[in-house]
């Protein structure tokens, strides 16, 4: 596994870290570093570059299911080594956030039956459980789509080609049909 992590200070060891790049629509990204309280002490755990839209900051990876982020940990080590960055754009989200981006997709899109293709309510959304990210860019998702299953990372939406949950079966029976949008996903509701 290969990774580069920050000179430590005056010789010191540092543990490993997590990369996170705040930012927002159209603004700069910054720059910022998580302690290791988010990696299992035990192992070195590689860098996940995350940017998040929320205004969540380090819980939108502070608060994945430890199951999902050990995926993406993995995932992450194994794609770096191929030349790919994973960036997961949103990860665990507030319902208030939820809701915000909820009433963002009902005013572009017009109606909520029509939001409902992108955006689930709060109650409904597995970013606000801590079991979805969004990863980007294109050549991330594509190294994702190819060799996610073995990580038991799996598309779930065909119109979200960025969307990914954990599916532990994946990693011995390959990833599930995706659904053609949340509206046909039974977890959503009616």
């Amino acid at each position: 596994m290969s990774y580069s992590t920050s000179a430590p200070a005056r010789g010191r060891r540092t543990r490993p870290t997590v990369l996170v790049v705040l930012g927002s629509a159209g603004a700069a990204l910054v720059g910022f570093l998580v302690a290791s309280s988010l990696a299992p002490s035990s192992s070195a755990a590689p860098p996940i570059a995350v940017e998040s839209l929320a205004a969540d900051d380090v819980q939108a990876v502070a608060n994945l299911d430890p199951r999902l982020l050990e995926a993406l940990r993995a995932a992450a080590a194994d794609a770096a080594d191929d030349g790919t960055t994973l960036y997961v754009n949103s990860g665990w989200r507030s319902p208030e956030h939820q809701r915000e981006l909820l009433r963002e997709a009902v005013s572009k899109y017009g109606s909520h039956a029509e939001a409902a293709r992108w955006v689930a309510t709060p109650e409904t959304s597995p970013h606000v459980s801590g079991d979805a990210v969004d990863v980007g860019p294109s050549d991330a998702r594509s190294w994702l789509s190819e060799h996610g299953a073995a990580y038991g990372l799996c598309q779930i939406y065909r119109n979200e080609p960025w969307h990914y949950e954990l599916r532990p079966a994946a990693v011995d029976h390959s990833c599930p049909d995706t659904y053609a949008d949340p509206t046909e996903d039974p977890r959503m509701g009616p």
